[in-house]
């Protein structure tokens, strides 16, 4: 009935975001469920086919959407980032990538049938771990930071490379077979270092005018978006299949300039990207045939991802790692965690499409060898790294990290006893002057939006097992809990309780996280207590003074914040569950100054009389010696 290219767009699109939200909702990976969707309503039910409705359109469109993608994953490499772990990272993305790539391409050829130009283009391509599916991953099975590092950092360094390893691979697989000139060759690599030029001078020019106020806010992402696709485009009418290391390029630049507007640069992947992600994979699924999906079946190409996941990956990481620090647990880990994504699947079909023109028969099966590694490692992958990582002793989940969204003066004395107790603690607010009170008291702090995806790649959640959304907004603090309950699980999510003169304040109050503490004190009621001069009080329950003894002497005004239990696990008070502490734990509350030099002084008097039947007993004693 409905059988226009409108259509076919208009549900890819749909289908696509849909399948994001579906994703995040159940906790699903992404990548899965755009696969199952496109396979639905493309060849099993045969709705829609965006090959055939797009006709030429189809391939460009492609093109464009993986230099988008490849420049977007580029503007995530600072180096800066990795200098704490570098030496493993540094091993991986070079001496693994170039093992991984010749025993890839050695499997492909001996074990799947494809010929060694195709194998070894298709293995540069195979390289690759999808950031898109590895950081949904690390959220979901806690890692400790080493190992999640190396894992994140991988993704994003050797992504946008295995395109321009499987580019070098064709080319110089074409000069060897005498398909082209030295003189071609050579001016393959002219041509590739002009577009790494290309690359690195418009990002260059457009950052300097970034920062320096050249375009305003909101011209930012439609300016980049168009001189992503510029110089893409120029540099691959000069050399075809060289505009993918210019945007690289490109987008590398960018990301070591210190730009000032790096941040709002980074935002053209939440604009752009995810969008690009959700509806590209679901096209390249849709149009996949009956003839692609049955070959997946081939034993050939069953064996040869079976040869991907237990031996070119291990070996690939247990090789290039040899005198590094690495545990053999942390070894063990990441030579299995290994998801190939959006990228993989993208670049395969352009370089299937390419491949097929040079006259290379078996090209045809590279969709179907792609899909079928793709799925298998996400599939496997997604559902094994929380056990394993369980097994091997790697995850973080004993700990108590607390990660407070909110800069107020408040947030920060709470932040603070929470350091002290030994847990980590890291606070994040939308702007440098928010987060006064952070560098006050020497606290980790990172500026940005907690629910913007960029913060997907800045920030390493895994240390942190509570979030407390903590800001003046309570629409904005529901939100932000609302956003993580995939990744953290509502237990573990809490929010100020919401003002009454809250404009949307019965919209929110059935969303969110829990309410801290009671739901009578807001934050503006906490920072009020806070400015007046209340300050947090730890106490000690033990044998002799039992927690019911300390709530019946307990100041009335005083607030009950948390309970540290002895093994270091904290434990907030909500008026959702009544919390009990016994010897050995530690109550944590906002208490008055005067409460607080009343005991003081009460334990002082006890304390000197304490001394003085000591110094009497003294005495007594050495009366009776004479």
């Amino acid at each position: 009935m409905f059988n226009s290219l409108l259509f076919d767009l208009m549900l890819v699109v749909l289908i696509g975001i849909f399948s994001q939200w579906m994703a995040w909702r159940f906790r699903m990976p992404a990548i899965v469920v755009m696969s199952v969707a496109g396979l639905l309503v493309g060849p099993f039910l045969g709705i829609i086919n965006p090959e055939e409705s797009m006709g030429d359109l189809f391939s460009p469109f492609i093109t464009i959407a993986v230099a988008l993608i490849l420049f977007e994953g580029s503007l995530l490499l600072d180096f800066k980032e990795i200098r704490g772990f570098n030496k493993p990272v540094l091993r991986i993305v070079t001496i693994g990538a170039f093992i991984a790539w010749i025993a890839g391409s050695l499997a492909a050829h001996y074990v799947a049938g494809l010929s060694l130009s195709v194998a070894f283009v298709i293995g540069g391509l195979f390289i690759v771990t999808g950031p898109t599916v590895i950081l949904p991953l690390l959220r979901q099975a806690r890692l400790k930071p080493r190992p999640a590092a190396i894992l994140k950092w991988e993704g994003i360094v050797v992504d946008p490379f295995g395109a321009l390893l499987a580019v070098f691979a064709f080319e110089f697989i074409r000069f060897l077979k005498s398909e082209v000139t030295l003189n071609s060759f050579l001016l393959f690599f002219a041509a590739s270092i002009f577009a790494v030029i290309l690359g690195c001078g418009v990002a260059w020019f457009f950052g300097r005018a970034f920062d320096r106020g050249g375009v305003p806010e909101y011209l930012k992402s439609p300016v980049l978006f168009a001189v992503v696709i510029f110089t893409f485009v120029l540099a691959d009418e000069i050399m075809q299949q060289t505009g993918l290391l210019a945007v690289t390029a490109m987008g590398m630049t960018m990301a070591n300039m210190n730009l000032n507007s790096i941040k709002e640069i980074r935002h053209f992947k939440e604009n752009i990207s995810v969008l690009l992600i959700s509806s590209i994979f679901v096209m390249l699924t849709a149009s996949l045939s009956s003839k692609v999906l049955l070959a997946i079946f081939n034993w050939k190409i069953m064996l040869y991802v079976l040869a991907m996941l237990i031996v070119v990956r291990p070996l690939s990481i247990w090789l290039s790692t040899i005198g590094t620090d690495l545990s053999v647990k942390e070894k063990f880990l990441i030579g299995w965690i290994a998801p190939r994504g959006i990228v993989a699947l993208t670049v395969s079909g352009y370089f299937a499409s390419v491949l097929g023109d040079q006259g290379y028969r078996d090209a045809d099966i590279l969709t179907a060898i792609t899909f079928a590694l793709v799925f298998s490692t996400v599939v496997l992958h997604g559902f094994t790294i929380g056990p394993l990582s369980k097994k091997l002793n790697l995850t973080t989940t004993e700990e108590s990290g607390v990660l407070i969204v909110g800069g107020s003066r408040f947030a920060g004395e709470l932040a603070k006893s929470v350091k002290e107790t030994g847990n980590h603690v890291l606070m994040i607010d939308r702007t440098w002057a928010s987060l006064a009170h952070a560098r006050k008291y020497g606290l980790d702090s990172h500026i940005g939006n907690i629910l913007t995806e960029q913060q997907d790649y800045d920030l390493d959640l895994t240390p942190y097992r509570f979030m407390l959304a903590m800001t003046r907004n309570d629409s904005y603090n529901a939100h932000v809990c609302e956003d993580f309950v995939p990744s953290l699980g509502r237990e573990h999510l809490y929010q100020t309780a919401i003002h009454p003169r809250e404009e949307n304040a019965k919209a929110i109050s059935g969303v969110g996280g829990h309410i801290l503490f009671t739901p009578a004190i807001t934050l503006r009621a906490l920072e009020e207590r806070v400015n007046s001069g209340h300050v947090i009080r730890k106490t000690i329950i033990t044998k002799q003074y039992s927690y019911t003894q300390y709530l019946r002497e307990r100041d009335d005004k005083s607030i009950l914040l948390y309970i540290l239990r002895p093994d270091k696990s904290i434990e907030f008070f909500t008026p959702d569950v009544e919390l009990q502490a016994g010897a050995g734990d530690t109550v944590v509350t906002l208490t008055s100054p005067a409460k607080t030099i009343e005991r003081v002084k009460e334990r002082l008097e006890e304390e000197n009389r304490d001394t003085q039947i000591e110094m009497k007993e003294l005495e007594d004693a050495f009366h009776k010696i004479l």
